[in-house]
């Protein structure tokens, strides 16, 4: 039997929901035949399920731009879930692409979506799966070169031994002149070794981690990073893409069988943020500031409803009040597409006088729940952290929501922040109930509030990356501290207000990856061989795998996620110029502490556990 074969009778009848396997959606590009008459077959893959994967607006432009580029086909890919990955396992069954069954070995290019910490051991799976040798120095002219971009991409040092090529920055450029140039060395006879050399000299912005060296300090810190030919480039630089107007963009996007978690259209309308909040990766790196126009949008959203039929509209972007032309794109949407009820859905709101002076926008999105990231409690902090928002913002923002119709708010927060005092963890529960009671104001009861508390994990090229992560008894104590104050106050259960908290010992993995260096390669392949898989669910999470793979490989994980840096520190990612430069960055550190008046703690010393409330 042929591949697809296979498929259908061993594999899709002994799985849950095999809709989530067959691929052929309506708007799918690539036609029976397509894969084996390109001259670049292209495998795009995102390392987690396909209910995710294909609501991730990145690979669906990508696998757009790839299949409208002459002679390639794009053609997507997933991982199995884990009854998938038995059966596959059992009956020797390769990891495949989504649109005509092909074996993903079979790809000229394996591209792999790094968004996210906790899908590091997925991409080991993917390739495991797909019969790819993990180690990138064990691949032959027999496999794709292993391409990975996205935002984990701007530190990729904990994954360097198993990538070929790494993308630094966005991913239209970058892709359609790595397409056009593989093409070019193919159509030479080019073998694939010597590719990669080839194309990590050609583009400043690709990374080829085999072709550079680090040395270290007798203390375990970094010396340097430095390429092992003087022809390749010192620092590697961050591909942009110049204007998002005429920027590729699927204008018939796919649409799923199954439901999948963002089922929307969706239109990124914007690409950078205006603000600077201290402790955002995106913020820093995502600059600069783009916009597609209110025409644009609109004639895209038009298209993109013909082509799907689908009742809801994103607006996205990483601060979408802060689009300067949004209330006449809210006007013109709503005039278009009222009619034909459909609704526009907007990420997390900034909470700032802006949202009081705009009701036209909450009377225009969807009442099923508002979400605004208020991320700290109190105005001392929240100006610290460059959150330049007050309570009288958050407040009078909400009165106008109720008044619009809104009857529960999602707040979004974090714990952790260098300078953190109690009164921080206790302002959570307290902002969280004047919120709540707000609507009382109205005559009305009071609004259902939820409460999200994330930990603190620092990231690269912001003013947190020299911080310490606190380590797992404080943000236990956190909880506690918050549970007991939010029962006191009003009782957990039947309340208004619900607290929710982040995976302490996940947050404390991301951690170790999000400023982590290569040494980290082989407790990653060692919690894969252990059975780590979907590190983001939290019915798959095995953080005992983590620490026996760390203990066997002699890592300590606290070095890596609970040490405050020096400030002359070499980064892992020092290399890669992917956001400000280090001095602008310290300054933005140091302000922190003299907002909140809290002394700096001293280099390699971790924080102090919360005191515990009297």
């Amino acid at each position: 039997m042929d591949l697809r074969s296979i498929i259908s009778e061993e594999l899709l009848p002994f799985v849950r929901q095999p809709g989530q396997y067959i691929g052929g959606e309506i708007n799918q590009l690539v036609a029976p035949g397509a894969w084996k008459q390109a001259e670049v077959r292209v495998a795009i893959a995102f390392p987690d399920t396909y209910t995710i994967g294909m609501s991730h607006l990145g690979c669906q432009i990508l696998y757009w731009l790839t299949n409208h580029t002459p002679g390639c086909c794009a053609e997507r890919v997933f991982c199995p879930w884990v009854d998938a990955e038995a059966v596959m396992r059992r009956k020797r069954i390769p990891l495949f692409t989504w649109d005509t069954r092909q074996p993903v070995a079979s790809a000229d290019i394996l591209a792999v979506s790094l968004q996210y910490e906790m899908a590091f051991s997925s991409v080991l799976q993917l390739l495991d799966l797909a019969g790819i040798p993990l180690r990138s120095r064990e691949r032959d002219d027999r496999h794709p070169l292993v391409l990975a971009g996205g935002p984990q991409a701007d530190n990729p040092e904990p994954m360097a031994d198993f990538l070929d090529l790494v993308v630094l920055g966005d991913g239209e450029a970058s892709m359609a002149a790595i397409l056009e140039a593989y093409r070019e060395l193919k159509r030479g006879g080019m073998r694939r070794r010597e590719m990669i050399p080839v194309l990590a000299q050609r583009f400043p912005w690709l990374y080829a981690p085999s072709l550079y060296e680090p040395s270290y300090h007798a203390d375990g810190t970094i010396r340097s990073v430095k390429p092992t030919d003087p022809s390749l480039p010192p620092v590697i630089e961050r591909c942009q893409t110049e204007s998002l107007e005429d920027a590729p963009f699927p204008v018939r996007p796919l649409v799923p069988y199954v439901e999948v978690v963002h089922d929307r259209i969706a239109i990124e309308i914007m690409r950078g943020c205006p603000q600077r909040c201290r402790f955002c990766h995106a913020g820093y790196t995502k600059r600069p500031l783009r916009l597609r126009s209110v025409d644009r949008i609109l004639e895209m959203a038009e298209e993109m409803y013909r082509a799907t039929g689908i009742e809801e509209l994103g607006l996205l972007s990483l601060s979408t009040a802060d689009y300067p032309d949004l209330r006449e794109l809210a006007e013109r949407v709503n005039e278009r597409f009222a009619a034909r009820h459909v609704n526009i859905s907007v990420p997390s709101l900034r909470v700032d006088k802006m949202l009081q002076n705009i009701p036209w926008l909450v009377r225009s999105v969807r009442k099923s729940g508002l979400t605004m990231a208020v991320e700290a409690a109190n105005d001392d902090m929240r100006a610290a952290i460059r959150k330049l928002v007050t309570d009288g913002n958050l407040l009078d923002g909400v009165r106008e929501a109720y008044r619009a119709g809104w009857k529960s708010i999602k707040l979004y927060f974090m714990c952790g922040f260098p300078g953190e005092r109690p009164e921080d963890i206790d302002g959570i529960v307290h902002l969280a109930r004047q919120v709540s009671e707000a609507r009382r104001e109205l005559g009305k009861g009071p609004a259902g509030v939820n409460a999200s508390v994330g930990w603190l994990v620092p990231k690269p090229y912001t003013p947190f990356q020299w911080a310490a992560q606190p380590e797992a008894a404080y943000f236990h104590e956190a909880r506690r501290r918050m549970l007991d104050l939010l029962r006191d106050s009003g009782g957990r259960r039947g309340g208004a207000v619900r607290i929710r908290t982040h995976n302490v010992e996940r947050s404390i993995l991301e951690a170790v990856f999000a400023r982590g260096d290569r040494r980290l390669s082989d407790a990653i392949e060692r919690a894969y061989r252990l059975g780590a898989r979907f590190d983001g669910w939290d019915e798959c999470f095995r953080p005992d795998l983590w620490r026996q793979a760390f203990e066997e490989t002699g890592i300590d994980p606290a070095w890596y996620a609970h040490r405050e840096r020096s400030a002359d520190e070499v980064f892992p990612w020092s290399h890669l110029h992917g956001g400000p430069p280090d001095d602008y960055l310290r300054r933005q550190y140091d302000d922190v502490f003299v907002q909140v008046g809290r002394p700096k703690p001293e280099p390699g010393l971790k924080l102090p556990i919360l005191a515990r409330a009297s």
